[in-house]
């Protein structure tokens, strides 16, 4: 979901630009236009984990989310815009919730500056996706949960190197389908291997380690993927998210040498 706040009527037609131009049928887009309720309006969409497009001052942004905050991994992506559209600022989770992407992605949609205050060498990530599912899940289900988390990021599947899953998926048809007709490298890992990213999930599950000898398919083959792709220990960027039939997770390191700086969001 992104939610897009207008305070003039300036903004308010930009954001009906914006709007048009993002909905998709996989995402919904919303336009408040002078809400009577702002802050708490604003507030709610964020504690919500909505996408938040603000087109306002950069200060009555601040001001307004400053109470509910809590750390780059969980806070929504927030972009700021002013009411002309001529500059595009990653305001929040710039690395962590992908609002850098993001905010690029708007800037070159408008033909706007982005302003980019995070470190810029900060951005040359290996991106990897991890999925588990239940047994002959269709390759539509997965095509679907993946795209859901690619735009949850501000991902595109051209930023993905590879998908990734546990050695006993290996003959998973609709995982290779899915790689194939993404033109993607599918690769499986045992439990042993996936074992060395423990420490690193964000949902471990009791469950799916009795069953499959790991405590999380997706997170775990994602991290995994990045660190080998790499050499470089990695990070989720997406924890795992899951439907009936199959789980998602999206992860990314940075070879030696890109600048990584690990400056906060």
């Amino acid at each position: 979901m992104i939610r897009i706040f207008a305070l003039t009527d300036a903004g308010a037609t930009l954001g009906r630009r914006l709007q048009q131009h993002l909905q998709t049928a996989a995402q919904d887009v919303i336009l408040a236009v002078r809400p009577p309720e702002f802050a708490a309006a604003v507030q709610t969409a964020f504690e919500h984990g909505e996408r938040l497009i603000l087109i306002c001052a950069t200060g009555i942004a601040v001001r307004t989310l400053a109470p509910v905050l809590v750390d780059k991994y969980r806070d929504p992506a927030v972009l700021v815009l002013d009411e002309q559209g001529e500059f595009v600022i990653p305001l929040l989770s710039g690395h962590e919730g992908g609002a850098n992407e993001w905010g690029r992605q708007v800037s070159e949609l408008l033909s706007a500056q982005l302003v980019m205050t995070t470190a810029k060498p900060y951005l040359q990530p290996v991106y990897t996706v991890g999925m588990g599912c239940e047994r002959h899940c269709d390759t539509a289900h997965l095509q679907a949960l993946l795209q859901q988390c690619l735009t949850q990021q501000g991902l595109s599947m051209a930023d993905i190197v590879s998908i990734n899953s546990i050695d006993i998926k290996a003959d998973e048809v609709g995982l290779i389908e899915l790689a194939q007709s993404q033109q993607k490298l599918f690769q499986t890992f045992s439990a042993e291997q996936l074992a060395g990213v423990n420490d690193q999930l964000q949902t471990p599950s009791q469950y799916v380690y009795n069953t499959v000898g790991v405590y999380g398919v997706a997170e775990s083959a994602a991290l995994w993927a990045a660190q080998q792709a790499t050499q470089a220990k990695a990070e989720l960027v997406l924890a795992k998210q899951k439907t009936t039939k199959a789980t998602c997770a999206i992860a990314r390191a940075y070879p030696p040498g890109s600048g990584s700086t690990g400056m906060l969001d």
